[in-house]
């Protein structure tokens, strides 16, 4: 688990949480979107980029519905979006 994935943990254990998935997500994200940079014609890759893309929105989401002050700990704590 990475560090940022740590530190949205709610628990020592916590592997499944929906924090901890959306950080895992943007570190896949960050990590195909180099790939791609290099290797463009990697069309395998670009469709597994947007299937995180997507993934990460739609838990995004969730915690936007069900656990405003979550949403608002991973945006500032993961960086993403404003």
């Amino acid at each position: 688990m990475t560090k940022k994935a740590k530190e949205l943990a709610t628990h020592e254990k916590d592997t499944g949480s929906s924090e901890i998935q959306i950080a895992l997500l943007t570190e896949k994200i960050e990590n195909l979107s180099k790939h791609i940079k290099q290797f463009q014609k990697d069309k395998h890759s670009s469709v597994g980029l947007l299937k995180a893309v997507n993934r990460r929105k739609k838990l995004l989401n969730y915690l936007k519905r069900n656990k405003i002050d979550s949403y608002k700990n991973v945006l500032t704590k993961l960086n993403l979006r404003k």
